[in-house]
């Protein structure tokens, strides 16, 4: 639960941190397992020759769907984050090829995974069948009996409809109010049924469930509810385990490992951080950022259990330029899964995305949507607030700090036009002035 002035502060919109009471130090009663993030992990290394087969530009990686880790040491100065609070590293998933965004994980992985069901009822990956026989003729015509639908803000539309489209499903995307009009463009141009709805991310996905529910042959990807999505995006964090071992970086009691998740709905953030915990246990902390008008996530981990509010219930307008993240209801699995998992949660201001977005260009040359400047705020939060130190002092990481590492995961990007970035830099410099 939160004190009063934490309500406060949330119903006005501004930005805080809060603090989770409810995280445990050695794992949760949750049903899933490690075994279920490998399971996913496996599965995606199963299709990557399909993947090939079906996305050129995935040829050098083998059929991967990864993105760099890569350090930030001119951001991290720019941020304002001294050296002796460790080093800031970026998740560079708004470079992810295919779908330019986090998404592509759990979407991917939701949409390969009911056609590795379809193809085995239907004898087509029998005696050890490459996956990659999944691009010939028996099988798109199989796929295409079948519609793959969603609702969307936009990124994990354009994960869900490029990959569904591409198998040779009927591919159909339900975007809210607040999408962006080249996502939609993006996937008109895939072949992807585009419905837009005049409501809200929730009022989307309640229109796409309700219309699958009358087709017998339409699978919806339920952002809100689905363990699928959940667990592809839980695949990134063995991945992202190796590439901590490549960079030398050790993660353990005396080199503690922070992880800023920018969160709309929280399957995303949610996914992996659940992986990251299953490898790193007490010494990952995994914080969520949300804007200051959609802190859905904030208010639900808030509540607790057994309360059920959206943002617009406290007064929150769910108005915010992080299309990604204008979420007013947050998943009630994602939720539960993170009770006694999640360190905390953060809010940030809309002008601070564009400031942080045009600082990690400026700095880094990284190129992001203003959903994925969200963990940038993170590190200063965690180390400069009387909350932050607070839990450092708790959990007996002052002293550790100086060997921390901390992780700001970019959600979104890569395929933003160029006009529709100009415009967010240009906003964002005004901003520094």
């Amino acid at each position: 639960m939160a004190s009063f002035d934490q309500y406060a502060d949330l119903a006005a919109g501004r930005a805080l941190l809060w603090l989770n009471p409810s995280l445990a130090r050695q794992g949760s009663a949750s049903e899933l397992t490690r075994n279920d993030m490998l399971a996913a992990q496996e599965r995606l290394h199963r299709f990557a020759p399909l993947l090939m087969r079906l996305f050129p530009e995935l040829q050098a990686s083998g059929g991967t769907i990864e993105s760099p880790l890569v350090q930030a040491p001119a951001l991290q100065q720019a941020l304002g984050v001294g050296a002796e609070h460790g080093r800031l590293w970026i998740k560079a998933d708004h470079s992810l090829p295919i779908a330019g965004s986090i998404k592509a994980r759990g979407g991917f992985h939701e949409v390969l995974e009911f056609a590795e069901k379809l193809a085995v009822e239907h004898g087509l990956l029998a005696g050890g069948t490459s996956h990659a026989q999944l691009a010939e003729a028996p099988a798109r015509q199989l796929f295409n009996r079948y519609e793959v639908a969603v609702g969307s803000t936009g990124n994990l539309g354009l994960s869900i409809g490029v990959m569904a489209s591409a198998l040779g499903f009927r591919a159909t995307v339900h975007m809210s109010s607040d999408a962006k009009e080249w996502k939609k463009e993006r996937l008109r141009n895939r072949g992807v049924k585009v419905v837009e709805h005049a409501g809200d991310y929730e009022q989307a996905v309640a229109a796409g469930r309700a219309e699958a529910e009358q087709d017998p042959c339409s699978h919806f990807v339920d952002d809100e509810r689905s363990l699928s999505l959940l667990l592809g995006y839980s695949a990134a964090a063995p991945r992202l385990q190796q590439q901590l071992v490549a960079a030398g970086i050790a993660v353990d009691a005396e080199h503690p490992l922070f992880v800023y998740l920018p969160c709309g709905v929280g399957g995303a953030p949610g996914g992996i951080a659940f992986g990251l915990k299953q490898l790193f246990g007490p010494h990952v902390h995994c914080f969520f950022a949300e804007p200051t008008q959609s802190p859905c996530f904030m208010l639900r981990m808030m509540d607790g259990p057994g309360m059920d509010r959206s943002v617009y219930d406290i007064g929150l307008s769910n108005r915010t330029e992080a299309d990604g993240l204008a979420v007013p209801r947050a998943s009630e699995l994602a939720a539960s899964l993170m009770q006694p998992l999640l360190s905390g949660v953060y809010t940030v201001e809309d002008a601070q995305l564009f400031r942080h977005l045009y600082l990690a260009q400026r700095e880094e040359d990284i190129r992001i949507e203003p959903s994925a400047a969200a963990g940038l705020s993170g590190p200063a939060m965690l180390c400069d607030s009387e909350q932050g130190q607070a839990y450092l002092a708790h959990h007996g990481l002052s002293k550790m700090m100086p060997q921390a590492t901390h992780i700001a995961w970019t959600t979104g990007g890569l395929f933003v036009p160029p006009e529709e970035y100009r415009r967010f830099h240009e906003w964002g410099a005004s901003l520094m002035e």
